[in-house]
């Protein structure tokens, strides 16, 4: 039985508590910890956690609870990189909230730290959990779609105006950014893990709807690969309705979450024919239906795969590296559109985004944050996106 400790309790921690209760025989939560005790008290009554004990620190629940198996972050991203590596050097294994620190300079640490423990770590990438990511990439490694030539990626969401006066939201600071960290962070992971990494990035970015904010609620980036391939990703909170895809264009075929099988024929002239290549289609379709579904899915999926990388002592599926990877992008995307210029990857560590605080000190203030609520009111477990199967 795995001891595990939820370090903040705001309204992500749903997502995560719930994930634990569906595994009462292999983990039990033991400790709740947040700055407002309150919060962590009313997730206590919420979920029936009786033996769970509530504390304001996580240095205070690391020196009271030695027994601590699991700590889960679930705090602000300014302060994983702490947590984090305090809990590791404590013993613990540690499941963290994206983004995985605020700077790579952090991230770093954080591996360094996971290095010298032994303990697992892994940093939550909720959607590689997804029936329609994994039955993806399943159709995506059969290469029945060809060469990659193109993807693109739409992470749009909405978010109304006063979202960004939560205290810590909204500035450079805090929060890191703005919805291409918070938000596309998601989707830049996934086709990172299906595309693999890019060699260069252009991007820019703005605020046009939240002028409650320093940071931005709109970019957009194009990644080029050693292939000669691009990825071409839109992160932005100002689109109505949400709407979440990505769509690979292989030279032999389109495939796409939500599912979509595509393969052009040519004409004699270089023209689509009206007619396409059904054979390739079924096969595409054969691999995407035959994928056999995940048993557990998003934060629970997740979950479920940390604990079995403690059970049997192997690697997480979204581990320390692969979490520095999509911040990588991420960092790469704001220099670009702070510096205007095209970034090579990877960045290095002389770089002053590379650093932490490089960003902060660097990126614009789009509008000067105004409101500073410390809490909203619960509203149960956030949305995750829309459904893309």
């Amino acid at each position: 039985m795995l001891n595990v400790a939820i370090v903040g309790t705001g309204n992500i921690s749903h997502n995560h508590i719930q994930g634990y209760l569906q595994f009462g025989q292999r983990c039990r939560i033991v400790a709740l910890v947040d700055i407002y005790p309150e919060k962590a008290h009313e997730k206590k009554t919420r979920y029936g956690l009786t033996d769970a004990r509530v504390y304001d620190s996580h240095q205070q629940m690391l020196a009271s609870e030695p027994d601590i198996d699991i700590v889960d972050v679930c705090t602000p991203p300014y302060v994983h990189a702490e947590i984090g590596i305090d809990a590791l050097n404590a013993g613990c294994h540690v499941l963290c909230e994206k983004p995985m620190a605020a700077s790579l300079e952090e991230c770093d640490a954080m591996i360094a730290a996971q290095k010298a423990s032994g303990k697992t770590l892994s940093i939550i990438a909720q959607n590689r959990f997804t029936d329609a990511f994994w039955r993806l990439k399943a159709a995506l490694d059969s290469e029945l779609a060809g060469k990659v030539c193109h993807a693109q990626v739409d992470s749009f969401w909405w978010r109304g105006h006063c979202y960004y006066d939560l205290w810590w939201r909204g500035t450079w600071e805090k929060e890191g950014g703005g919805c291409t960290l918070n938000h596309a962070v998601h989707h830049i992971d996934a086709i990172q893990w299906m595309l693999g990494f890019p060699s260069e990035v252009v991007a820019m970015m703005t605020n046009v709807a939240h002028d409650n904010a320093e940071v931005e609620d709109l970019s957009a980036a194009i990644f080029k690969y050693p292939s000669g391939a691009l990825t071409q990703l839109t992160a932005s909170v100002v689109h109505h309705g949400e709407d979440q895809k990505i769509i690979i264009q292989g030279d032999k075929a389109r495939i796409s979450a939500p599912w979509q099988a595509f393969a052009s024929v040519s004409a004699d002239n270089g023209f689509p024919q009206e007619t396409h290549d059904q054979q390739r289609e079924a096969q595409l379709n054969a691999v995407f239906q035959e994928t056999p579904k995940l048993e557990w899915t998003l934060h629970t999926g997740q979950i479920n795969d940390l604990l079995s990388a403690i059970e049997h002592g192997t690697a997480p599926l979204v581990d320390g590296l692969q979490g520095k990877r999509s911040l990588e992008l991420i960092t790469a995307i704001y220099k670009s559109a702070i510096t205007r210029t095209v970034v090579s990857l990877p960045i290095q560590r002389d770089d002053p985004f590379y650093r932490t605080g490089g960003t902060n000190a660097l990126a614009p203030r789009f509008y000067e944050k105004s409101a500073s609520v410390a809490n909203f009111s619960e509203v149960g477990a956030i949305p995750l996106g829309k459904d893309l199967d």
